[in-house]
């Protein structure tokens, strides 16, 4: 299934029954007062965060929703049923947006597996002509018609949900350090741009604590303002709690590998100052193209620059368990720190 992240759907709460004009007619009672029933309330309109689901495609193809309405009262004060309420299921990460002529407004925000956020009341149901009836009026001809439903123009933007958020250039090894390092299994190539979709990577610890790490496709120069694959991955990173930033050892100058990273935290300040001042983990890949006396000195420049940056081989694991171990402090840490 391919993956989507936008949508744009229309949505309305039901309309609620008339109410009906009805009057008693029974043999003896030949003059039986008004007996018209209240008409049902339509149904109404929410969203629902379900994990089951990944990816916005199913709105591509249907983009008109709409709850059951309710329906008419009936005679001897029979109230109509009311209308069905719809519940429309969003993969968890999913923001709703009503769109009017003047602009957006958030009305949910989908984080929890579950989450349920009411968009719409249905439309009250009208009132029989049994409820009109008075001493100077005995016998109304007249009810309440229904509550008309309320219809939205929705836009549905899909931010993945992940403790951690791993970017680089294109070609840096991102899609085979996740296959490393979790269960997941993303297409792997040797040229840019491989990865078009965010692909979810899950850790487990002995504890079988959970973490969730995105591989966002890789960015280039521009990508703020949506050259390459551009913005539109940027945004499944602005939930992780920490980044992961790896370069190939083939695409920077190893007298001056800092350069590779300055691109990567330039395009994020760029495109979110909040963003780029998460903290963050910096990966050197690819470590098994280079020579021994290329290894030692890149391994005395980065040992003089920092200690939060890894030499690793994804394709042969070197370097790997030790890198997990340092994302897996900085989930504890960010974790107990959100608490």
């Amino acid at each position: 299934m391919r993956f989507v992240d936008e949508a744009e759907i229309k949505a309305r709460s039901g309309k609620g029954g008339d109410g009906c004009v009805s009057f008693r007619r029974e043999r003896f009672i030949p003059k039986g007062g008004p007996d018209g029933g209240d008409g049902g309330a339509g149904g109404s309109l929410y969203v629902e965060a379900d994990p089951g689901l990944l990816t916005l495609y199913d709105f591509k193809r249907k983009r008109m929703f709409a709850a059951q309405n309710g329906r008419p009262g009936m005679g001897r004060q029979r109230f109509g049923r009311s209308g069905e309420d719809l519940v429309i299921y969003l993969p968890v990460g999913t923001q709703v947006y009503s769109v009017q002529e003047d602009g957006e407004s958030l009305l949910a925000d989908l984080v929890h597996p579950g989450q349920r956020v009411l968009l719409a009341h249905g439309g009250r149901g009208g009132k029989g002509n049994t409820h009109f009836k008075s001493s100077p009026m005995r016998a109304p001809r007249f009810a309440q018609p229904g509550e008309e439903g309320v219809e939205l123009r929705l836009r549905l933007r899909l931010k993945v949900l992940a403790d951690a958020g791993l970017l680089g250039l294109p070609n840096a090894g991102k899609s085979t350090l996740i296959s490393r390092i979790s269960a997941a299994r993303p297409k792997i190539g040797s040229y840019p741009f491989t990865t078009l979709n965010p692909n979810l990577g899950v850790l487990r610890d002995e504890r079988d604590t959970q973490m969730v790490v995105a591989d966002i496709p890789g960015l280039i120069s521009g990508a703020h303002r949506g050259r390459g694959l551009g913005d539109r991955f940027l945004k499944h990173v602005e939930r992780a709690r920490f980044l992961v930033h790896i370069l190939s050892v083939e695409d920077i100058d190893l007298d001056n590998f800092q350069q590779g990273f300055e691109i990567l935290n330039q395009e994020l300040e760029k495109y979110s100052p909040e963003l780029a001042s998460r903290e963050q983990i910096l990966v050197l890949n690819k470590i098994d193209l280079l020579s021994a006396a290329q290894l030692e000195n890149l391994g005395r420049a980065v040992a003089a620059y920092s200690s939060r940056v890894h030499l690793v081989s994804a394709l042969e694991g070197t370097g790997v368990e030790i890198l997990v171990r340092d994302i897996w402090e900085s989930f504890y840490r960010l974790s107990v720190d959100a608490k």
